[in-house]
């Protein structure tokens, strides 16, 4: 038993230990990144930072980073996708909204984008608040609480307890059933989204999926 127990210690030791020096290369990779970008050397600060993000981290500094040291170097698109990818995560910074703007205004090609229904842009941010991992978390627990005062409405002899424990299964279920839809509209917003950024110079768009087909109008 003692054998086991210093097993399993010592692997939960070892994964903490990873963990914490996982953290400790990324917040060095960060440092170095804003090191470089203070000095100039938006190239080394890209490749810094794009080491960070490409352990999975993501957060909206980081994104904001990449997006300023992409847009230093001229690269707009680059600028653009980082931009959009940060607002994703914070929809009311202010820095990434400005940012994205000057850099929109460089493309050659510009378009008027439809504003979204103000319905549906507060649903949006609303389900940007936190993870979707975190509000379908939410979703399932109110879900379990909802089923337990159900229980108790249902085999509760005691009239007030009765009615308490209906209207609040009523209430857990609305926000059960509400934070399981934020969690499926962040997973959309976030991981299936059909917008792109074009990063070639010039792209055509043609009348059929193939070479031969005729070229209908020119992005640049």
């Amino acid at each position: 038993m003692r054998k086991i127990l210093y097993i399993l210690t010592s692997t939960l030791l070892l994964v903490t230990g990873e963990k914490l020096m996982s953290q400790s290369i990324e917040k060095d990779y960060f440092s170095r990144g804003v090191e470089a970008y203070t000095a100039g050397n938006y190239a080394e600060a890209l490749d810094q930072w794009l080491s960070v993000y490409k352990t999975g981290i993501s957060s909206p500094e980081l994104l904001y980073n990449i997006g300023n040291a992409y847009f230093k170097m001229q690269n707009i698109p680059g600028a653009i996708l980082f931009y959009e990818r940060g607002l994703l995560l914070a929809p009311g910074n202010e820095d990434l909204k400005y940012n994205l703007l000057v850099a929109r205004s460089m493309t050659v090609d510009r378009f008027d984008e439809i504003p979204p229904f103000f319905l549906s842009e507060w649903f949006s941010h609303l389900s940007l608040l936190i993870h979707s991992d975190k509000w379908a978390l939410i979703s399932i627990l109110t879900f379990i609480s909802t089923l337990i005062f159900l229980a108790i409405w249902l085999f509760s002899s005691r009239y007030n307890l009765k009615i308490f424990s209906f209207w609040l299964s009523v209430f857990l279920l609305t926000i059960s059933l509400s934070t399981l839809l934020f969690s499926i509209h962040n997973k959309k917003l976030t991981a299936e989204s059909r917008r792109g950024v074009i990063f070639a110079a010039q792209v055509s768009g043609k009348s059929s999926p193939d070479e031969s087909g005729t070229d209908l109008f020119v992005l640049h």
